[in-house]
C-alpha cells in the first residue's frame, strides 16, 4: 500500500484546477444534499464519491498527485455538509417570517456558520486527529480510496481503477435518476406503497418507501442503525400509534388511518423528539473530557502558536485564525441586526442592541462547545450517521429558554403577532450553531484524510474555507428553487398547490414546532418526556449490550424510526437489510478479495444518492419553469393502485441487480 507522503516532499495541493473542480463538485454535491435533506431529513458524506470524481477527471493532468485529489474531496465534502443548514432554515417559512430566501441573510449565516466551524476545529486537529484512536471511518475510507488510485496510477494501470470507480458511480446514478423520472416525472412508477390493517377500533401501517437514495443511505449506515429504525418504527406503529388511537374519538367522517396520521403528526413525533434529544445530550455528556480537552488545545494553539516547522504538522497561524475569527464574529453581528431590522421590532436601541449581542454570543460560544462534541462524533461514527439533528434540537430549546427570559424585560419580543418574531430569532440563531456543528462534524474527518496521506494542514483548511464560501453562495438559489417547485410541509409558496407533493423538511418541523411550543407554552412535554425515558432505557441497555460485546444499539436510530414517516424508515431499513446481504456473502470470499467489492458497494450507493437528487433538482425546475405540478405526467391519478406495484418491483430488481453486481461479480 501507498506509504504516507513524507514531510520533506512538497508536492502541488492546493491548485487553481483543483479549486476550480473543487467549486463544481460543491455546486453538485450541495445540491444533492438540499434535496435529499428536505426530502427525507437526511444528507449524505460527499468525500468518497468527490475524491473518486478528482481522480477521474485530473488523472490526465501534468502533475496530479495524491494530495491535489485530497483538497478537491476536502472542498466539496465542506460545502455538501454545510446544506444540514437546511434542518432549521426553511422552519422561518413554515411561520410566515419569510416569504422566500433572502439571498444575503442566507449566504452570510451559512457562510460565517462554516468559516467558524473551520476554525472550531482547527485547534482540535491534534487532540482528536493525530492522537486519538478515533476511527473517522468515513475519513479512513476516503485515504484508502485515494491511496488505491494513486497506486494504480503509478502502476500504469490507474485510468483502468479510475473508470472503474467512477463507473459505478456514474451506474447508481443513471439508475436512480431514471427511477425518479419514471416515478415523481412521469408518476408511472409511484413513490411508496402503503397498506392499513384493521384492529378493532385501532389499525396497523405497513409501509415502504421506493427511494433509491434512501436505499444508498440505508446501505451506507448499517446493520445496527437500520435495526435500530426499525425498532423506532416498530414502537411507533406498532404500539404507541394504535394505543392513542384506541383511547382517541374519531372526528365526523374521520377515518381510522387518517386519525392514526394526526396523532402520531400531533403526539408521537415529539416522542421520537425526545428520543433524539436525550441521545444528543448523552453523547455531549460523554465527550466531556474529550472537549475540555479540545479547548484546552485552542488556549495553548493561541498562546504558542503552532511551535513546529514541519510541514504536516503546520496549522494556519494563530493570527489567522484569530483576524478570521473576529471578522465572522462582525459580519455575524451585522447578520443579526439585518435580521431584526427587516422584521422592525420596535425595541429600543439598548433591547436591541443588547438582542443582538446576547443572540451572536449564543450561536458563537455554544457552537464552540458544539464543535469538539461534533468532531467526535464524526470520528466516532462518521459524517453520515452523527445526529446533527440532535444537537439542533438542543441548540433550538436552549436559544427559545434564552429569548423568553430576555422577553421578561422586553415583553414586545413575544406580544408582538403572536411571538412569531421570537420563535424567528431563536431558528435564526440555531442556525448558526447547525452550521458550525455540521461543519465541525465533517471538517475533522476531512483533516484525517489529510493526515493519513499527509497533507498539509493549513492548505486543508483553506481548501475547508473556500467550500464554505463557495456553499454558501450555493444554497440560497437551490433552496428558493426548491420552494417555489414543491413547497414545504405547511409552507406554500402558492395557492392551489398539492401538499402531497410538498418537501417534507422533517428536521426544520419539528424544530419549528419546539420553538412554539416553548413560547406559546402549548409543547407536548408528556410525549417528549416519554421519549426521553424511553431514551434513557435505551441508553442501558446499549451499554450493557457494548460491555457484553453483544453489540450496541444506537439510540439516536431509534429516535428517527420514531420520528420519520414509515415511508422514510422503512426504506432505510431495506438498505441496510441489503448491506448486511452483501457483507454475509463477501463474507466467504478470502479476506483479501473483500475490500475492493466494499468500496465498490459503497461508491454505487453514494451514485443512488447523487443519482436521485439531481434528478429531482431537474424536476423541480421543470416545475417551476412550467408552473405546473407535474409538466411530465404520462398518466392520471387512477393509475396509481397500479403504479404502487410497478413502483415496489422496481425496488426489488434495483436491490437484486445491486446485490448481483456487488456480492456476485
Amino acid at each position: 500500500m501507498l506509504e504516507r507522503i513524507p514531510d520533506g516532499t512538497d508536492l502541488p495541493e492546493l491548485t487553481l484546477r483543483g479549486m476550480l473542480l473543487g467549486a463544481v463538485l460543491t455546486v453538485v454535491f450541495t445540491a444533492a444534499n438540499i434535496y435529499l435533506g428536505l426530502k427525507v431529513g437526511l444528507t449524505f458524506a460527499s468525500s468518497i464519491p468527490a475524491a473518486v470524481i478528482s481522480m477521474a477527471a485530473l488523472r490526465r493532468c501534468r502533475g496530479a498527485n495524491l494530495l491535489e485529489n485530497n483538497m478537491v474531496q476536502t472542498q466539496a465534502s465542506a460545502a455538501g455538509t454545510l446544506s444540514a443548514i437546511i434542518f432549521i432554515l426553511p422552519g422561518l417559512l413554515m411561520i410566515g417570517h419569510w416569504q422566500g430566501f433572502p439571498f444575503w441573510l442566507t449566504a452570510l449565516v451559512c457562510g460565517v456558520g462554516g468559516l467558524l466551524g473551520v476554525l472550531y476545529t482547527i485547534p482540535l486537529r491534534r487532540v482528536m486527529v493525530v492522537d486519538s484512536p478515533l476511527p473517522y471511518p468515513e475519513g479512513v475510507a476516503a485515504a484508502e480510496i485515494l491511496r488505491v488510485g494513486e497506486l494504480a496510477r503509478e502502476q500504469g494501470d490507474g485510468r483502468a481503477v479510475a473508470q472503474g470507480q467512477a463507473r459505478e458511480i456514474a451506474f447508481g446514478g443513471l439508475l436512480a435518476a431514471l427511477v425518479t423520472l419514471f416515478s415523481g416525472g412521469f408518476r408511472l412508477l409511484a413513490e411508496s406503497f402503503t397498506a392499513w390493517i384493521p384492529l378493532g377500533a385501532t389499525a396497523l401501517r405497513l409501509s415502504v418507501g421506493f427511494s433509491l437514495a434512501l436505499v444508498g443511505a440505508g446501505y451506507l449506515i448499517g446493520l445496527a442503525a437500520g435495526l435500530a429504525i426499525l425498532l423506532g418504527l416498530v414502537l411507533a406503529w406498532g404500539v404507541i400509534v394504535p394505543w392513542l388511537t384506541f383511547q382517541a374519538v374519531p372526528a365526523p367522517e374521520q377515518t381510522l388511518p387518517a386519525l392514526a396520521m394526526s396523532l402520531w403528526r400531533e403526539q408521537v413525533r415529539f416522542f421520537g423528539a425526545g428520543t433524539i434529544g436525550v441521545a444528543a445530550l448523552w453523547t455531549l455528556v460523554t465527550l466531556a473530557k474529550p472537549m475540555w480537552g479540545g479547548i484546552r488545545t485552542a488556549l495553548e494553539a493561541v498562546h504558542l502558536g503552532n511551535g513546529t516547522a514541519r510541514r504536516t504538522e503546520r496549522d494556519l497561524s494563530p493570527r489567522a485564525i484569530m483576524a478570521v475569527g473576529l471578522a465572522s464574529l462582525l459580519v455575524l453581528l451585522v447578520v443579526f441586526h439585518r435580521f431584526l431590522a427587516a422584521a422592525d421590532p420596535g425595541l429600543g436601541p439598548l433591547a436591541y442592541g443588547a438582542l443582538v449581542l446576547a443572540c451572536t454570543l449564543f450561536a458563537a460560544l455554544f457552537g464552540f462547545l458544539i464543535a469538539a462534541a461534533a468532531g467526535y462524533m464524526a470520528g466516532l461514527v462518521g459524517s453520515s450517521s452523527s445526529p446533527i439533528s440532535g444537537i439542533g434540537i438542543l441548540a433550538v430549546i436552549l436559544a427559545s429558554l434564552m429569548l423568553l427570559a430576555f422577553a421578561g424585560a422586553v415583553p414586545q419580543l413575544t406580544d408582538a403577532n403572536e411571538g412569531k418574531l421570537a420563535v424567528a430569532l431563536a431558528l435564526f440563531t440555531t442556525s448558526v450553531v447547525v452550521a458550525i456543528a455540521a461543519i465541525s462534524n465533517d471538517n475533522l474527518q476531512d483533516l484525517k484524510t489529510g493526515y493519513l496521506l499527509g497533507a498539509t494542514p493549513w492548505r486543508q483548511q483553506v481548501a475547508l474555507m473556500i467550500g464554505c464560501v463557495v456553499g454558501a453562495a450555493v444554497i440560497p438559489p437551490v433552496l428558493e428553487l426548491l420552494y417555489q417547485a414543491y413547497g414545504f410541509s405547511g409552507a406554500l409558496p402558492r395557492p392551489g398547490m398539492d401538499p402531497a407533493q410538498a418537501l417534507a423538511a422533517p428536521q426544520a418541523t419539528l424544530m419549528t414546532a419546539i420553538a412554539m411550543g416553548i413560547f406559546h407554552a402549548t409543547l407536548e412535554w408528556k410525549m417528549i418526556l416519554g421519549g426521553v425515558a424511553l431514551g434513557a432505557l435505551l441508553i442501558v441497555i446499549d451499554r450493557i449490550l457494548r460491555r457484553s460485546g453483544a453489540g450496541s444499539l444506537p439510540v439516536l436510530a431509534v429516535g428517527l424510526g420514531i420520528y420519520l414517516p414509515p415511508t422514510i424508515g422503512m426504506t432505510l431499513v431495506v438498505g441496510a437489510l441489503l448491506g448486511h446481504a452483501v457483507e454475509r456473502t463477501l463474507a466467504r470470499r478470502p479476506a483479501a478479495e473483500r475490500e475492493e467489492p466494499r468500496r465498490r458497494g459503497v461508491l454505487l450507493a453514494s451514485g443512488f444518492i447523487v443519482g436521485e437528487s439531481l434528478m429531482g433538482i431537474v424536476l423541480a425546475a421543470l416545475i417551476a419553469g412550467t408552473g405546473k405540478e407535474a409538466p411530465l405526467a404520462l398518466v392520471g391519478e387512477g393509475f396509481e393502485p397500479l403504479a404502487q406495484w410497478l413502483g415496489l418491483a422496481a425496488l426489488v430488481a434495483v436491490c437484486v441487480v445491486f446485490y448481483r453486481r456487488i456480492a456476485l461479480r
